[in-house]
């Protein structure tokens, strides 16, 4: 098998991997705060919102030493490892208890960090500067999958439901803690890169087994600790680097965003019983329509990543504009205080009589934007710091997970319209910033074929 195939092949088996592991993760999350709501005990006192807040605000700050874990033990072994925990909080919520539901929020904070320090890793080694952008894409696609299966399950199996029993609880979660593991198992699947066979410029490896390794497989102590210091340093020089800092902005929005379709939104569709007894079975449908605007960004900027000489600039563009039109239609269509809403819902409306159907379609248009920034992100990022994948992807995942907490805690306070219009500013600058960014990169790689990516 040449070398080019066998990436691509990686490539997929690490989206595959990651479509397995989300499609429970991101469902779990999708619906967690409506399942709390309808959790039929005295003894739990949690909030979905607050969990989710606590997972990204550890996320940010574990960031600094995911680097150093993914030097020490190699990406594969980062993801597995960082899979069980998923898997595990998953798991927590077949019986939840109010110490075992934060425990695990702290915990996945952490496996969350390595997790994505280990994929942004895995995902440029398998790469060169001609390939990053169509990969990011094949990647983003695989993994946006996730909104599918689960999605469509919770949409059928909870058809009429106004109040969620213990039985249809402990069913969504077990299944969906089975199919967290069976993507975590994937990852041993991805075959190691020979240096040797890699272009120059993609001759960086963490995976175990690296040349830096003595012949026995294993890596003296003193090696081992200067790899971790000397990732960690990295990370924190390449925070501070013009292209980073602007490009943060950009970022900190892709935080606010996740945090609003992942869990912000589904509530909120959830929560209007103007939309009758399917409100319910609406969280599930509006993934769905999520993960198909994912899919087709993904997709599509990935084959434009190859064809297009206009650069990454007019997607992140599209991306912006397809955003604010959702926002403006869930402006009109969802009632302000949504959010907040108890179990029993809310009898207001927005400013139009509530619509089903446009509710889905910004659900689409949150996917496909959202797919707009995060391949082109992936994409500048992954040539931009080739060399030191695992450090800035760690960047990356610090800046956005900070922001997603930040985004989750008020979220549990801030009315519909105020969190729509933080996101519109912040959307706004950071489509600036990244313009900016890109601008840099063209002026100092010239001489690169980046009009080819």
């Amino acid at each position: 098998m040449s070398p080019e195939i066998k990436m691509l092949l990686n490539i997929f088996i690490l989206g595959i991997g990651f479509m397995l592991m989300f499609t429970a993760f991101q469902t779990c999350g999708n619906i967690e705060q409506t399942v709390i709501k309808s959790f039929n005990s005295t003894e739990f006192h949690g909030s979905g919102y607050t969990s989710m807040a606590i997972i990204y605000g550890v996320f940010s700050a574990s960031n600094l030493i995911a680097p150093s874990v993914v030097a020490v033990i190699g990406p594969q072994l980062s993801l597995f490892f960082s899979g069980l925990v998923y898997s595990g909080y998953i798991a927590m919520f077949i019986h939840p208890f109010t110490w075992s539901f934060y425990t695990f929020s702290v915990l996945v904070g952490i496996a969350a960090a390595v997790l994505w320090t280990a994929q942004g890793n895995l995902l440029t080694i398998n790469s060169t500067d001609s390939t990053i952008g169509r990969n990011s894409g094949i990647f983003w696609a695989l993994l946006q999958f996730s909104l599918f299966s689960g999605n469509l399950y919770i949409y059928f199996a909870w058809h009429d439901k106004v109040h969620i029993l213990d039985k249809d609880r402990k069913t969504v979660f077990i299944s969906l803690t089975v199919i967290s593991l069976v993507g975590n198992f994937l990852f041993f699947l991805i075959q190691r890169v020979e240096p040797e066979v890699l272009p120059s410029e993609a001759s960086e490896s963490l995976l175990p087994g690296d040349t830096s390794e003595s012949d026995s497989g294993g890596v003296a102590p003193q090696s081992r600790a200067t790899r971790a210091l000397d990732a960690f340093k990295k990370a924190i020089q390449l925070a501070v680097t013009k292209e980073m800092l602007l490009l943060s902005i950009s970022i900190a929005y892709t935080g606010l965003e996740l945090t609003f379709y992942s869990g912000v939104y589904g509530t909120c569709i959830g929560a209007m019983t103007r939309f009758g007894n399917n409100a319910k079975s609406l969280i599930g449908l509006s993934g769905i329509f999520i993960g198909v605007g994912e899919i087709l960004g993904g997709s599509l900027f990935g084959m434009l990543n190859q064809c297009s000489r206009f650069g990454r600039n007019p997607v992140v563009l599209l991306g912006l504009l397809t955003h604010f039109l959702a926002f403006f239609l869930i402006f009109l269509n969802i009632a302000p205080d949504a959010p907040l809403a108890p179990e029993e819902g809310t009898e207001l409306q927005g400013f139009i009589s509530p619509n089903v159907d446009v509710a889905l379609l910004c659900s689409f248009l949150l996917g496909l934007g959202d797919s707009c920034f995060n391949t082109q992100l992936l994409s500048i990022i992954g040539f931009v710091y080739h060399d030191d994948s695992a450090p800035a992807f760690a960047v990356f995942k610090f800046v956005q997970s900070i922001t997603a907490a930040v985004a989750f805690f008020y979220s549990n306070y801030l009315l519909l319209h105020w969190q729509l219009l933080i996101m519109v500013l912040v959307g706004f600058a950071g489509t600036l910033s990244f313009f900016m960014a890109d601008w840099i990169v063209v002026c100092h790689r010239q001489d690169s074929d980046y009009d080819s990516i």
